[in-house]
């Protein structure tokens, strides 16, 4: 029978077998656990005082003890022994007078002005009043925070084990500290390192250590000597677990599940069940050996003998003679070693030599890479004040060239703008009275994308302005140096055009779409002028001009005009090659058009100009 600090009592057979309790079985037997089982320690319940050696004013007889006979009577009397009252508030726990209504004469009363407790010395007969808890109802929360805190940090201590083994006078293992913890649990371990003479032990002894928050050094709480066959089992987990655990209570993680010892077996008893001595009866009376089973016995117990003292003879024979050969053996020895040693050197001397000859491999072509190095650098310096003589001569007409650079620019401009201005007279495109954004070019009606299908379309005069239409728009993509996406084919009212992008087609009479809609599939017309607009497109957007609407198909060939055509001053003359082209030009120019055309031009187009006319001088208008 053991008491807990709650004052419970309870038994070693309320943890060996509990009935209606469903836990798990171990997978071990007794005899089996061994320390390479032993995962991990937890302790639970740390009590760092004492337990009081004073049952609380119980004791211990015949009708406490568990196993013993119990009987409806005795029953009946333990619960009329021990009745169940009512708790009284505070202003009910006043003394009672006694039942004869005189006040004993031994009635004293003291107050204790630490505890504010009143102390009172009754008779037996009479109940001695609770104690007055009106100051802790009434104390403030810091107070309550502070007295919980205070109780708390009795119970907290700093902790660590170290396991040993019998004949090891180190510890095998020794765990971390755990701070300030009721209830710490250890980080599991491994003992299989260190090897058979541990792991295949079955016992071992605990020695746990603790100290509080005002002691530095540590002190042993605890020494345990366990028998991992003594251990009780008590489930996988504590979760389901439901009975009390002793104070400093030690719990074993084996490799099945969780153990520990509810009893005090000392390390000497046996822990097999006592034999009982044997009685002869009649019946257990069995026949001995024969005299001739005892003789043969004996004959091989002599033949033994003689074997071993032969084994003896030789041992000594065979000593003697090595004895007498150690000088011929000690020299056979050194000869040995020597020849070993003389082989080893000449292997040393084999890999010295071949490593001498990689590394002179090694040496010469690292020279050869540096005398290369050494050229290229030559070669690059070289090349690198040239480059510098060259960047120096380019600086020196990088002023001129960007002058020319310019001047060229300013007179491809005016080369496109009169071109342009050219293109507009052969092919003009103008509006239509009273049908807003239709337009003509070269006075055959162009209507828009939408409007191609229409029933009063004309397909031969549809055909002719979509051939114009196709001409100046592939004549453009020269002038301007644009590729277009879908190069056109003109060919008057007969264009088509070709579209390299689509994957879906395969053919180049697939890829090929008509600019006409006589004799056409609609949906190929469509979709070839769709194209001639994309391509129209990719020309404004060149120039930066921004398109209104892909389907205006001569409004946006008009708009794309005008943006070139415009511009300051007036438009350079065409340039014709031969001298006779200049002299019939000569009294067709204006003198103000000369002028600007002299002006657009500088030097370096003059000799141009003279180179192509033979050295000629250039004709002087009149």
């Amino acid at each position: 029978m053991t008491e807990n600090d709650n004052g419970n009592n309870y038994s070693i057979n309320d943890f060996a077998d509990v009935k209606g309790l469903t836990r798990d079985r171990p997978w071990l037997l007794p005899t089996n656990r061994k320390l390479r089982h032993l995962q991990g320690i937890s302790l639970r319940n740390l009590t760092l005082s004492p337990p009081s050696s004073h049952s609380q004013g119980k004791t211990i007889d015949d009708a406490s003890l568990p196993n013993s006979l119990r009987t409806p009577t005795k029953a009946l009397a333990q619960r009329e022994s021990h009745k169940l009252e009512h708790s009284r508030s505070s202003n009910d726990l006043k003394s009672r007078p006694p039942l004869n209504g005189s006040i004993h004469k031994d009635y004293k009363e003291e107050v204790d002005t630490n505890a504010s407790l009143v102390k009172t010395s009754r008779p037996a007969s009479q109940k001695l009043r609770r104690r007055s808890t009106l100051n802790w109802t009434n104390a403030l929360p810091e107070a309550r925070q502070k007295k919980l805190e205070n109780v708390a940090a009795e119970r907290l201590a700093d902790t660590w084990f170290s396991l040993h083994c019998p004949n090891i006078e180190e510890p095998v293992y020794i765990s971390e500290v755990i701070e300030r913890a009721m209830n710490p649990s250890f980080r599991f371990f491994d003992l299989n390192t260190y090897g058979p003479w541990v792991t295949r032990r079955d016992e071992l002894t605990i020695r746990f250590w603790a100290r509080t928050t005002d002691v530095e050094k540590f002190s042993m709480l605890l020494e345990w000597k366990v028998h991992l066959r003594s251990l009780q089992f008590i489930g996988k987990s504590l979760e389901n677990f439901r009975h009390p655990l002793p104070p400093n209570c030690i719990i074993l993680h084996l490799s099945d599940g969780m153990y520990t010892s509810f009893t005090d077996l000392p390390q000497n008893e046996s822990l097999t069940a006592p034999s009982r001595p044997f009685r002869s009866t009649p019946q257990s009376i069995q026949p001995t050996s024969s005299f001739d089973a005892l003789m043969r016995l004996a004959n091989l117990d002599d033949c033994v003998q003689d074997a071993i003292s032969t084994r003896e003879k030789l041992s000594k024979q065979i000593s003697a003679i090595l004895e007498e050969q150690k000088e011929s053996r000690s020299s056979i020895s050194s000869a040995s070693l020597a020849s070993e040693s003389l082989a080893s050197t000449n292997r040393s001397l084999s890999i010295a030599r071949r490593a001498l000859h990689v590394a002179q491999i090694r040496r010469a072509d690292l020279q050869a890479s540096l005398k290369a190095r050494r050229e290229a650098i030559a070669l690059h310096a070289s090349a690198h004040d040239k480059a510098s003589s060259d960047l120096s001569f380019a600086q020196g007409t990088l002023s001129s060239h960007a002058l020319r650079h310019e001047t060229t620019t300013i007179a491809l401009q005016g080369q496109v703008r009169r071109i342009s201005e050219d293109l507009l007279q052969i092919y003009p495109i103008d509006a239509i009275p009273k049908k807003p954004l239709n337009f003509t070019i070269a006075e055959v009606p162009l209507p828009n994308a939408t409007a191609l299908t229409a029933s009063d379309t004309d397909p031969l005069s549809l055909g002719a302005a979509l051939g114009h239409a196709t001409h100046l728009t592939h004549l453009l993509s020269f002038y301007l140096s644009t590729p277009l996406p879908y190069p056109p084919s003109p060919q008057g009212s007969t264009s088509t055009i070709y579209d390299p992008v689509s994957t879906t087609l395969h053919s180049p009479q697939s890829r090929t779409f008509p600019l006409y809609s006589k004799g056409a599939v609609p949906f190929r017309f469509e979709y070839g002028v769709f194209l001639l607009n994309s391509d129209i497109e990719t020309l404004m957007s060149r120039q930066g001009i921004k398109l209104v609407d892909q389907r205006h198909t001569a409004g946006n060939l008009k708009m794309l005009l005008s943006v070139l055509t415009a511009g300051k001053g007036e438009t350079p003359g065409r340039k014709k090659g031969t001298l006779k082209g200049l002299a019939e030009a000569e009294g067709e120019r204006s003198p103000s058009r000369e002028r600007s055309e002299l002006e657009s031009w500088d030097a370096d187009l003059e000799g141009k100009e003279k180179r192509m006319t033979g050295g000629k001088r250039r004709l002087q208008p009149v």
